[in-house]
């Protein structure tokens, strides 16, 4: 009765923390719903399209990026050209929760896709396209999701007909451009599509590169004192699209071209800014991390966290509560087959601590809180582990040292006071090879208790002996 009091009392927790956060939520979904009541003559745009395994961390990006824009208190309509597979759902939370701009459209055909060095993650980026129809705007900044805003930047609507920032030496990066919406323009780039204007990439950036190849040759762009309308073409300056890798050796911006006002991540795509494992490993996720917990928040993932974390504790109850004896779950087999069996179990035994390091991280919802994500993978491999080490009577510091190893990286990498990101990678890499030894011998007295385990207990029943009594409780 104790136990079930405990457990209801639990049970009830939880129902609760998920009914404040839904209500928390709610709040903030109405504040923000009704945040964009005004009409504008420019535009902040951003597009959705379905086709990849990462539809929905795109989703939880965009909307993130519009309510932190909304907070900017920015004088633009905020708008997002979706394909028309874009679930309804999604829709109706941007347009009600966030008070976007939803233009439905259907999906560009691609002609490149056939190009050697395509990749199909890009095959539907050509619906950027569609910005230059909004004709209804004097001037639209196009926008990727992955952008982190940290000022208004409501001068760059007194930028040219085409403007973007080369943080590549010789191309325009189109993360953030801006445009005038005109569909003689859109036209003319749909006729180009069809006569398959050279693309070294195959995607939108390649394409607009070839549509506009003197950008380089036009002046920078810095607007007006009495903020007066530029005609024409201009290159944007490096502030308004800062590369995440230029923080990363550093550890500190410095970008004297601009204002210091947009960061975008165009790295390795598991490394975006909303994957939990993003922090600390790259030091900018917990920033993106931070904005999201103050705009749009983390209601959708918490319930699925609640129910691991519950799931993960009552484990580690039971493997307490539960006797230990791996030789009381087998009996002893005295043949020449032994060997095998003893190996059988020793890869056993190995592939469950190595499962109980790699199945909660892949258990963990990808979008949510670097802190609640490492924290929830800590307590899911300390619990996974207890199960090897209870099954296998293994010694507990032994098997949990790579977790404390994992532990201690975090708090390397997490250190907020290093000088430059090179000294940050070689304190990582000098506590990897002072950790190496431990685990290695960590390894070794594993495999070295499982042989006295072996040699010491009874495991497989004799062929010769009967079967153990009907009943015979083989857990204790």
């Amino acid at each position: 009765m104790e136990i079930w009091r405990r457990w209801r009392g639990l049970a009830m927790l939880v129902v609760y923390a998920v009914l404040v956060t839904a209500s928390f939520e709610m709040v903030e979904c109405k504040r923000y719903g009704q945040n964009k009541q005004r009409e504008y003559k420019n535009a902040y745009a951003a597009m959705m399209y379905m086709g990849t395994p990462r539809d929905y961390e795109f989703y939880v990006a965009t909307r993130v990026m519009m309510r932190s824009l909304a907070k900017l208190n920015v004088e633009a309509d905020l708008v997002v050209i979706a394909s028309v597979d874009v679930p309804l759902l999604w829709v109706r939370a941007l347009e009600q929760e966030d008070g976007v701009k939803v233009m439905r459209v259907e999906n560009l055909n691609n002609p490149y896709e056939n190009q050697d060095n395509f990749d199909d993650r890009f095959k539907l980026t050509m619906n950027k396209l569609y910005a230059w129809t909004l004709d209804g705007y004097d001037r639209v900044v196009m926008l990727d999701s992955d952008n982190l805003f940290l000022q208004k930047t409501d001068e760059l609507f007194e930028c040219g007909e085409f403007c973007a920032v080369f943080i590549n030496p010789c191309i325009f990066h189109t993360g953030l451009f801006v445009l005038k919406p005109s569909k003689k323009v859109f036209q003319d780039m749909i006729d180009e599509l069809k006569r398959g204007r050279p693309n070294p990439d195959g995607a939108d950036q390649g394409f607009l590169a070839s549509y506009y190849p003197d950008l380089l040759d036009m002046p920078m762009f810095h607007p007006a004192a009495n903020g007066t309308r530029l005609d024409g073409k201009y290159r944007l300056p490096m502030g308004y699209q800062m590369d995440a890798s230029y923080y990363y050796l550093k550890l500190h911006w410095n970008v004297p071209c601009g204002p210091n006002s947009v960061i975008t991540f165009p790295g390795a795509r598991w490394l975006k800014p909303w994957y939990w494992w993003s922090w600390p490993v790259l030091p900018l996720g917990f920033s993106w991390h931070e904005l999201r917990r103050k705009t749009l928040g983390y209601g959708a993932e918490m319930p699925l966290i609640l129910i691991q974390s519950v799931l993960y504790l009552g484990i580690v109850g039971i493997t307490r509560l539960a006797r230990p004896g791996l030789s009381k779950l087998c009996y002893r087999r005295s043949d020449k087959t032994i060997s095998v069996y003893h190996a059988g179990l020793k890869f056993t035994a190995m592939v469950s601590i190595l499962a109980a390091y790699i199945v909660p991280f892949f258990l963990v919802p990808r979008t949510i809180h670097p802190l609640v994500g490492w924290s929830l993978y800590l307590l899911g491999s300390f619990a996974l582990s207890s199960i090897a080490i209870n099954a296998f009577l293994l010694p507990m510091i032994a098997v949990l040292m790579p977790w404390v190893g994992i532990f201690g990286a975090l708090l390397v990498m997490s250190f907020p006071w290093y000088s430059d990101g090179v000294i940050r990678a070689l304190a990582v890499f000098a506590y990897a090879i002072f950790c190496a030894p431990f685990v290695w011998i960590s390894f070794l007295k594993v495999l070295a208790s499982l042989q006295v385990s072996l040699e010491r207990e009874a495991f497989l029943p004799r062929l010769s002996e009967s079967p153990p009594p009907p009943g015979f409780n083989k857990l204790y």
